[in-house]
């Protein structure tokens, strides 16, 4: 499958404004990024592309990316150091299983939207948004060909 194929302009727009949404109240900074899959470790992968994206210099660590390989049917969530260290042991893992859930049943969009709204909301309980706060990073989703 083409990285232009895995969702429909309408539905990266959805995920785009669930993006904005999740900032919204929040300091933190999410993206989202697809490739057609460089076949290695998803994480590894995730870890390489958030430090291409310059993800690891936010103000306060604390950016999260959803990372899809499309070819490879492989899917990875991972957060800064900031976030990192306040969340539950396990919820990245429960973010995964949510999207993946819904990737299973086609639903790429719909587990981007509500993997993306709940990481929004427990960087809102950490980093709520002031008044000095701006978006350090871009809402469009990055591609990989």
């Amino acid at each position: 499958m083409e990285v232009e194929q895995f969702l429909s302009q309408a539905e990266e727009q959805e995920v785009i404004d669930a993006i904005r949404e999740a900032e919204k109240n929040t300091s933190g900074e999410i993206r989202v990024h697809f490739e057609k899959g460089p076949n290695q470790d998803a994480l590894k992968r995730a870890q390489l592309i958030f430090h291409e994206l310059g993800m690891d210099q936010t103000k306060f660590k604390n950016g999260v990316l959803f990372y899809v390989a499309v070819d490879d049917h492989k899917f990875a969530v991972i957060g800064d150091k900031g976030i990192d260290q306040v969340v539950p042991d396990d919820f990245w893992e429960s973010i995964k299983d949510e999207v993946i859930s819904e990737f299973i049943e086609g639903n790429h969009s719909k587990g981007l939207v509500m993997g993306i709204l709940h990481a929004g909301e427990k960087l809102k309980e950490f980093f709520p948004v002031s008044e000095e706060d701006q978006n350090e990073l871009s809402d469009e989703i990055s591609k990989n060909h």
